[in-house]
């Protein structure tokens, strides 16, 4: 079995889901590049092809692969969402980390949509429009959308062609994934309509309506995040005011 035990606790497909992670960093295959198919990693790694289907399922759910029907399985991010690799995990409060991030976003997701305009291929149009439609249907069914709403900002960030931007995605990924668990689908109509006009702006290759239609979804959501901080604020005061007069009075002879 080349180094995998069926004795262990972990289970083979899960022993094989950390073999092909490894592979991918070790190769390495890059976002955007292809990885062998499912008969070549049974070879390569020992085993199965129902367990390597296994494996890519597993890190699909985890942001790294994604299964083009017709093409093949690609790699779309190195860096596994649960890992928290920009270690802002350690920001106890959550609300201010998601403004934050979305300060940031602000600073660079409309240039790399303007980019993306530039330089994506009709094949990652094509790809960007799926996301775009598969991340409605989810939300709109009311599934977790939230891989594929990354998988959909992912996208446009590969379609920029810059290398930088690329070590950037977990940045982005970050905070759309803090977004949506702070949030709970609480702006879907506006969710859906400013992806719709981003990736409309991007097949037009209009630049200037791609930047706009981005700043008008990150403004929104950094609006939303903005109202629940002074909700939070508000409600703070309030419950230190009537601490102070419960003290008060008991405090009058």
């Amino acid at each position: 079995m080349r180094g995998y035990d069926r004795t262990k606790r972990k289970p083979l497909g899960a022993q094989v889901e950390d073999g092909l992670m490894g592979y991918i960093l070790q190769k390495p295959v890059r976002p955007g590049e292809k990885i062998p198919n499912e008969f070549e990693l049974a070879k390569q790694f020992g085993v199965g092809r129902s367990t390597i289907r296994e494996a890519v399922k597993g890190l699909v759910s985890r942001g790294i692969l994604e299964v083009r029907r017709g093409s093949g399985t690609y790699v779309i991010s190195v860096s596994p969402l649960e890992e928290d690799p920009l270690g802002l995990g350690r920001f106890e409060d959550k609300y201010q980390l998601a403004l934050e991030l979305f300060d940031v976003r602000l600073m660079i997701e409309p240039e790399i949509a303007a980019l993306a305009c530039r330089n994506a291929s009709e094949e990652d149009i094509r790809r960007l429009r799926r996301l775009c439609d598969e991340t409605e249907a989810l939300y709109v069914e009311g599934h977790n959308h939230i891989s594929k709403d990354i998988e959909f900002h992912t996208c446009i960030a590969s379609c920029s062609k810059n290398q930088v931007v690329e070590v950037l995605i977990p940045v982005i990924n970050t905070a759309v994934c803090t977004f949506a668990n702070l949030t709970h689908r609480m702006l879907m109509d506006e969710t859906l309509k400013t992806h719709r006009a981003i990736t409309e702006a991007i097949e037009k290759r209009d630049f200037v309506g791609a930047k706009c239609a981005m700043i008008m979804h990150l403004t929104y959501n950094r609006q939303t995040i903005s109202e629940i901080l002074e909700e939070r604020e508000q409600a703070e005061k309030t419950s230190d005011v009537s601490a102070d007069e419960k003290t008060t009075k008991k405090q009058k002879p």
